[in-house]
């Protein structure tokens, strides 16, 4: 690889011993270790000068041009609706794009409505259309050319940043921050700082680039990589594919990152040139760029790993849990669906059937991918193992198509998230396309090396179980209170994903009146929340709260009840995005939970950040309103007039 990209130049690293065969419980816990800041410019920042911002260092406010905008089905129709509530027009047809990946049948009937809104918009204006028979969204744009290394992209999905892969810019965002994109071609911008992760070893013959992301995500969890971007480095990067760069980068998210960048190697180079005509220079960091912080993971020896049902972050060793009975296997997703992958799987099938009573729902990333399987004869191998295959699109991701699973079903899947009602109400387990593929033909969950001559069966169950758009206007102008006073809602947990708040059964709602009643529909023991909340009431929670997808509900269900701000000791990056942009005040602060209860009334100053308990007269110092923040806010909005 190029010379140009930074090495280590100092040996103390934060590091994790990830368990082998021979030692696969041994997970430990480490530290993060400070780094000086140097004079050079890392990734994100030349990239972000690139496209016209200045003063680009960490915590600045930018505005950066975007070379992509992107909508998706669910989130298109209130892109559309902001633009026409604010008189908006298009800025540059040619970059903007629509893409139909969450629900590619079109059979739910909201879902349906939506995606021929956005048609008729889209005849309209002239913007292109990758439609229900083109894929996901974030990889077509980079299968025909729309991103190259350095470039910008965001769209309407938490996973935008997958174009990290390639050493491009991508940020999800929700429906107002790409609305504003598609009108001026910029969004404002908070740069983040940048670490430098260090892969470090060869994993085993049977570890795959989903191994290894899964064990960074064991090594970070769901918030150690919180608003920072974090540059990948290692032999082992240098060594990968476009697809397996895909892989890693697709799971970002889910450790709190804005984005993870991998520096173009000669593969991802030359997959670049192939698709695209438009002339680029890859972009490496300077040799002496400044990091926050530098992690080293060991990687020697990986075996396959899993994520148990409920976070992505609970990752052991697939011995661990070896021999658990599933009812399902679903291979896709924008993590996992490429022709690599197949080829993978398509290995461990030939000559194989998939379990009795197991159902294998396989799922392409993109159409040029399912002709590809036909024409090569690898979807015929699927085929004769029991596979059922459908679509290109995103699948279980989004309840919009094959993926989801029942109550009790037991699911293992490539996908990149298994929050508790995510991808149905069953348990998911997270693995490689080599993992879900063995133990699809298993009947039970075991790694490619160790698949039984004969496959687990079902045992005859001692009960039988059964189961059974109004138009919108602008936000108006408005001075709005810099203090506000309310009764507290204490919630004392981290990572509470944006399915706890707002589930994705209801993103077809469009109404911000209708949303308030799912508000905490999915969050156990605070499934109440709508009917008991008052209006001025105010949230006091956790770490990482807004953590997950990219949707506008999340925050529009507050407002929809009234809810006067929330407090929490961090934000999800998108989320924090979504709110500022909505005018919900949100504020950033340690508050001891322990001695605060439901009821309790706080006093909160946004100008100073000061929160005070008139009962006791105690004072908490929070993060006060930024410029950017208050300004929004005060207007009512991003969108306002």
């Amino acid at each position: 690889m190029n010379d140009e990209k930074p090495r280590a130049t100092r040996p103390e690293f934060a590091s994790i011993r990830i368990p082998t065969r021979r030692d696969a419980p041994a997970f430990r816990n480490t530290n993060m270790i400070e780094r000086d800041y140097f004079l050079g410019k890392t990734i994100l920042e030349k990239i972000l000068e690139h496209h016209g911002a200045q003063h680009v260092k960490p915590g600045a406010i930018v505005d950066v041009e975007i070379d992509v905008r992107v909508a998706r089905d669910f989130g298109g129709a209130n892109v559309v609706k902001n633009l026409q509530a604010s008189g908006l027009e298009i800025a540059d047809p040619s970059k903007t794009l629509f893409t139909f990946d969450c629900n590619p049948g079109g059979s739910d009937q909201s879902y349906a409505s939506n995606q021929h809104f956005c048609r008729l918009f889209a005849r309209e204006t002239g913007i292109p259309v990758y439609d229900i028979d083109r894929g996901i969204g974030s990889h077509l744009a980079m299968d025909n050319g729309h991103v190259i290394p350095g470039s910008t992209f965001v769209s309407t999905d938490s996973h935008a940043n997958i174009v990290g892969a390639l050493g491009a810019f991508g940020q999800g965002m929700g429906d107002q921050d790409i609305a504003a994109a598609f009108a001026t071609g910029k969004v404002w911008f908070k740069v983040p700082p940048t670490v430098k992760v260090l892969l470090k070893g060869t994993p085993s013959s049977f570890a795959t680039p989903k191994d290894v992301g899964l064990a960074c995500l064991k090594f970070f969890g769901a918030n150690g990589l919180l608003g920072y971007a974090a540059e990948f480095y290692g032999d082992y990067v240098d060594s990968l594919d476009v697809d397996g760069c895909i892989t890693m980068a697709s799971l970002a998210t889910e450790m709190g990152a804005i984005i993870a960048l991998f520096p173009p190697n000669d593969a991802v180079i030359d997959f670049c040139r192939s698709v695209s005509n438009e002339p680029f220079e890859p972009i490496y960091a300077d040799s002496d760029a400044r990091y926050e912080k530098v992690f080293k993971i060991d990687i020697e020896g990986l075996e396959p790993l899993i994520s148990r049902p409920g976070h992505p972050e609970d990752v052991t060793a697939v011995t661990e849990i070896a021999g658990r009975k599933i009812d399902s296997a679903f291979f896709g997703s924008c993590t996992n669906g490429r022709l690599s992958d197949f080829r993978v799987a398509a290995e461990i099938l030939k000559g194989r059937k998939v379990a009795p009573g197991v159902v294998y729902k396989v799922v392409p990333a993109t159409d040029a991918t399912w002709k590809q399987l036909l024409k090569g004869g690898l979807l015929e191998i699927f085929k004769e193992a029991g596979a059922l295959v459908g679509n290109a699109g995103c699948a279980g991701c989004a309840a919009g198509q094959i993926g989801q699973n029942g109550p009790g079903e037991i699911t293992i899947s490539t996908g990149n998230r298994n929050f508790s009602g995510k991808q149905g109400k069953g348990e998911v387990y997270l693995a490689s396309p080599a993992t879900v593929a063995a133990s699809a033909v298993a009947g039970m969950i075991t790694s490619a090396a160790n698949i039984p001559v004969e496959p687990a069966r079902f045992e005859k169950p001692a009960t039988v179980f059964s189961s059974a758009t109004k138009k919108t206007s602008a936000p108006e102008r408005t001075d709005k209170p810099t203090e506000v006073e309310g009764r507290v809602w204490v919630i004392p947990v981290d990572n509470i994903d944006t399915d706890m708040i707002y589930h994705n059964r209801h993103l077809t709602v469009t109404d911000r009146a209708e949303m308030g009643q799912y508000t905490f529909g999915n969050l156990k023991g605070y499934e109440d929340f709508s009917k008991n909340a008052k209006p001025g009431d105010i949230i006091v929670t956790g770490k990482n709260f807004g953590a997950g997808s990219s949707r506008q509900q999340a925050v529009d269900c507050f407002l929809s009840l009234n809810v006067s701000m929330i407090i929490a000791k961090s934000f999800g990056a998108i989320y924090e995005r979504n709110a500022i942009n909505a005018g919900l005040p949100i504020l950033i602060a340690d508050m001891d939970m322990e001695n605060l209860k439901d009821g309790d009334v706080i006093h909160v100053d946004f100008k100073s950040g000061k929160i005070t308990i008139p009962s006791t007269d105690r004072t908490i110092q929070g993060a006060p309103f930024s410029d950017i923040q208050m300004q929004i806010y005060q207007r009512g909005g991003l969108l306002a007039k």
